[in-house]
């Protein structure tokens, strides 16, 4: 609920603006972002709880959009305040400030602290070994839970964001 994208609806509502929010939903979802604040808009106007209701079906609506555009599952609005973790404020810092310094130092050292973490289980496991099947078995789990994990960062540190939509280009 304190995110951008529900900040954004926010302020398309405080303004009677939806253009504020349709830079957060890909353009297959943008009718029905438009369908749903005209729905919305009159039903502001009939008092506070009704407006609270109508408000909140048209974050749901814009998130469930916004997460559409990104070929993510829609789980629901999360409430205000709820730590999404330390990179956040850091990326978020980024965007303001132009610089990377911050969170790449913050995700370099996340990244090696993960990959020391599974090379030492996998380490510790081999030297476990004793010829059973039980042991070898346990250490071909990490050592194979070792070599996914680094496959599945080079992906992600190597695809296109969001599986991003480049509507402009």
């Amino acid at each position: 609920m304190s995110g951008p994208v529900v900040t954004a609806a926010k302020n398309a509502l405080r303004a009677r603006d939806v253009d504020l929010v349709l830079p957060y939903v890909h353009t297959e979802g943008e009718d029905e972002v438009r369908r749903a604040f005209s729905r919305v808009l009159p039903l502001r106007a009939l008092g506070p709880e009704v407006a609270d209701l109508a408000d909140q079906w048209f974050f749901e609506t814009v998130v469930r959009m916004h997460r559409a555009g990104e070929n993510a599952p829609y789980t629901g609005l999360k409430p205000a305040g709820v730590d999404e973790g330390s990179v956040l404020p850091l990326a978020e810092k980024a965007v303001e400030t132009g610089s990377i310094d911050e969170v790449h130092s913050f995700l370099t050292a996340e990244l090696r602290t993960g990959l020391q973490r599974r090379i030492n289980e996998v380490g510790r496991l081999a030297e476990q070994r004793d010829g059973t099947v039980g042991r070898a078995r346990a250490h071909v789990a990490a050592m194979l839970g070792f070599e996914v994990y680094c496959h599945h960062v080079h992906q992600l540190v190597s695809s296109d964001p969001h599986n991003e939509r480049h509507e402009d280009e």
